[in-house]
């Protein structure tokens, strides 16, 4: 008996320390699986932690992010391209409302496919890392987003030309997304100005610029305000498997697929209060009444082609003007990564100023923008723009513009070089200088403080210095002085979206690995 004790004695023993192995090695498990999971907040998804416990912004318990992965139909999940997708349809679990309003806020409003931050002016793209400064409501499935920003300010400029005043540059915008199903998605957006208010018919002070007209007599030296309305547009899109989707795009007014997005929504240029010298040879076409766009996307290269309205905004800032499909284009784009938008576009223009009807321009743009994410509110954008313009009676003319803006915190700095080749007939010179091409420039530095940053609307105190650069042949007209202008103003517009955040977190921690 004594040794039948024994043996089941270490028996017991020999089990107990099994079981302890095994729930020691499951343990071990556990922790090491714990250590790797993310959680996040249903209500509030740019929050991700590494550890589990409760939301800092709503004190919701955290869930694992591969549970809200797995209970989600339609997640997007980012390829090797760093593109969004949804997930096949055959997945069996059902998610919750806060789950999909984190979905449908990475959407473009142009085409379901694309990430919302790749979506630049009209159809066209910014890089994928890109800042977005808008407020985002979901409202069931549908998702509103509202940007846009104003520049109270005063301006001087120099040279006999020049002129100084108090004005507001401004513009406003809401996009707005509603899902047909689970590959298909409706989209419209609305962007208004009071630039005929702020700015008057003649628009603002702004030297070497041209185009369009006021009192029947063309603009020089100054820059046209914009149309009360800017764009009403609706989109349709469809996305197909294999990383294919394509869609359909009518605005009126609208922007046509021709040059990069308007410099109002680069994130290297929107620090800056001021057009561009060669607006008319890169992105003028912005505001168009009348377009008709068809696109289709594999992964991250996108062709499409429109047809529109040749002529630019007629003097009368507040009405719709008249619709002619008599003007065509199309652009090819591609983001090589996260970092990288380019694109190639090539466009005729049918009698695009109102004081010359027989006039026909062909446009050919080219462009890079690079944009980098260096830190948790840190961040650097580049853009270089060619355009060229190829005129009736004229020949071709070439304008180039380098534009770079960094942005820490509460600090921006932001430069501007361009270079521009204008007709006299363009700068409204003599009748013995009009057929002659002068070769102008600008040279822009600024910077902006945010007196208030990242509560909602960011407030900024700033100020910019421009020198211009000229032929000594037009002394005559602009004097022997050296051109430049200097303004002070405020920056108005709403804070960095939480995603972007997000992503700039992320990004730090990528870094940091």
């Amino acid at each position: 008996m004594a040794l039948i004790a024994s043996a089941f004695s270490l028996l017991t023993i020999t089990t107990a320390i099994a079981q302890h192995s095994v729930h020691g090695h499951d343990y071990e498990q556990e922790q090491e699986q714990e250590k790797r999971q993310k959680y996040t907040c249903t209500m509030h998804p740019e929050v991700v932690m590494d550890h589990p416990g409760n939301c800092p912004k709503c004190a919701m318990k955290l869930v694992p992010v591969s549970e809200k992965e797995r209970s989600t139909s339609n997640a997007q999940r980012p390829t090797p391209n760093h593109q969004s997708e949804m997930s096949h349809p055959s997945h069996e679990m059902h998610e919750s409302p806060h789950e999909h309003e984190m979905q449908m806020s990475m959407h473009s409003s142009i085409d379901l496919a694309d990430p919302m931050s790749r979506e630049g002016s009209g159809t066209s793209w910014l890089p994928d890392s890109s800042p977005m400064y808008a407020r985002m409501f979901m409202f069931d499935d549908n998702m509103l987003m509202l940007h846009g920003a104003i520049f109270p300010r005063y301006t001087n400029v120099s040279t006999r030309r020049g002129d100084d005043r108090i004005d507001a540059p401004n513009w406003f915008m809401a996009m707005y997304s509603h899902p047909l199903g689970d590959s298909a998605q409706f989209g419209a957006r609305l962007m208004m100005s009071l630039d005929p208010l702020t700015e008057g018919g003649r628009g603002y002070p702004l030297l070497f610029q041209s185009g369009e007209s006021w009192n029947g007599e063309p603009l020089h030296d100054r820059q046209h305000p914009h149309d009360l309305f800017d764009e009403l547009s609706f989109s349709l899109s469809q996305k197909f498997e294999h990383d294919l989707s394509a869609y359909i795009y009518f605005g009126y007014p609208g922007e046509p697929a021709l040059g990069p997005p308007t410099f109002m929504h680069r994130p290297s240029a929107m620090d800056d209060p001021d057009a561009p010298l060669g607006h008319h040879w890169q992105d003028s076409t912005h505001v168009t009444f009348g377009v008709a766009t068809a696109g289709v996307v594999w992964r991250n290269v996108k062709i499409e082609g429109s047809i529109f309205t040749g002529r630019e905004p007629d003097e009368n800032r507040y009405n719709f003007d008249q619709l002619e499909f008599d003007s065509y284009s199309g652009r090819i784009s591609w983001n090589p990564t996260r970092n990288l938008a380019l694109q190639v576009s090539y466009g005729y223009i049918k009698s695009p100023e109102a004081l010359e009807p027989d006039l026909k321009r062909h446009r050919t743009t080219a462009s890079v923008i690079y944009n980098l994410l260096l830190g948790q509110d840190t961040n650097w954008s580049n853009t270089f723009v060619w355009g060229q313009n190829h005129d009736t009676g004229e020949g071709k003319t070439q304008s180039f513009l380098v534009e770079s803006d960094y942005q820490r915190g509460r600090d921006t700095v932001y430069f501007r070089w361009e270079r521009v080749q204008k007709s006299g007939h363009e700068l409204v010179l003599k009748p013995f200088d009009e057929s002659e091409i002068f070769p102008v420039s600008g040279y822009t530095l600024g910077y902006v403080r945010d007196l208030s940053h990242g509560n909602g609307i960011d407030i900024g105190l700033g100020t910019q210095f421009t020198i211009n650069g000229r032929p000594d042949s037009l002394d005559r007209y602009y004097g022997d002085d050296l051109g430049y202008a200097f303004q002070f103003f405020l920056r108005i517009r709403p804070s960095l979206h939480s995603h972007s955040v997000h992503e700039q977190v992320e990004h730090v921690a990528g870094m940091q690995k």
